[in-house]
């Protein structure tokens, strides 16, 4: 198990479980040295999106890695205000020619926009047929969105990408997943470190000899969930990956899911501005 561990979506594309985020990193040197250094790590699962405009840097660093493209796992995402069919063609067009690639890894609506997602939708299905994504989700979807969305569709969504962290553990959206064979993936999967002071995760630190960040990081593995931290700094990407060689017990697991408090560090689907 390592970096190039792999999940397997519902149409036989693999995910590798553990993937490097780049929200807020900032376009130019800043993203392109994250994403080149994490290439050079092993990591080949990059997620940006084209709210965060650093898709260029992003691109740029793939180009330069020397890493072949067939082993890289790129995720970009439609951002609200480009949503709707005609408006999700044009923004994949320009996803497409900012990451400089020819086709998309994995392309996701990035949040439930009321009235529109659905139309939206069509345009990411006419993107699979025509092979210009290799797969196709959502993000921040709760069950009723997916629900809605599944009832008319042709294809199923093959990924949702949520906020997801041991305070927040989304467990009917994941159950939701679960049986509609759709992968559930982690945006924020350490919950941006504002609580790895936890006794619990402090405790389990010591008894692995691990961080608190890399117990969560494990936790979301044993669950089979995606996770996409974000660090721009080497050390820190060296330390996210190295949660292959270790397990939790299954009270391990039980004391960490207790950490559950509902708490949100991003917006209610059901409450964004759109």
């Amino acid at each position: 198990m390592s970096l190039t561990t792999t999940a397997t979506l519902h149409n036989g594309i693999e995910i590798p479980v553990l993937g490097l985020g780049v929200y807020k990193m900032e376009e130019g040197e800043s993203v392109y040295e994250a994403v080149k250094s994490a290439l050079a790590l092993g990591y080949r699962h990059i997620d940006t999106a084209s709210f965060y405009q650093n898709e260029e840097g992003v691109g740029k660093a793939i180009q330069d890695s020397g890493v072949p493209r067939d082993e890289i796992f790129v995720t970009t995402k439609v951002w609200n205000d480009q949503q709707g069919y005609h408006n999700t063609l044009d923004a994949f067009d320009q996803s497409l020619e900012k990451l400089n690639l020819d086709y998309i890894d994995l392309y996701l609506i990035h949040w439930p926009v009321p009235g529109k997602y659905k139309e939206t939708w069509k345009a990411l299905e006419k993107f699979y047929r025509d092979g210009k994504a290799k797969a196709i989700g959502v993000s921040n979807f709760l069950p009723h969105h997916l629900d809605d969305l599944i009832q008319e569709s042709e294809i199923k969504p093959m990924i949702n990408q949520i906020e997801l962290h041991p305070q927040l553990a989304q467990t009917e959206t994941r159950k939701f997943c679960k049986n509609h064979d759709i992968i559930v993936e982690a945006w924020s999967p350490i919950a941006k470190a504002k609580y790895l002071d936890d006794p619990t995760l402090q405790n389990l630190a010591k008894k692995y000899s691990k961080t608190p960040a890399q117990i969560i990081l494990r936790w979301h593995y044993q669950n089979d969930i995606v996770s996409i931290p974000k660090s721009v700094h080497e050390k820190r990407q060296k330390e996210n990956a190295a949660i292959f060689d270790f397990a939790l017990t299954s009270e391990d697991m039980t004391a960490i899911d207790m950490l559950d408090q509902d708490n949100r560090i991003g917006p209610h689907p059901d409450h964004f501005p759109y």
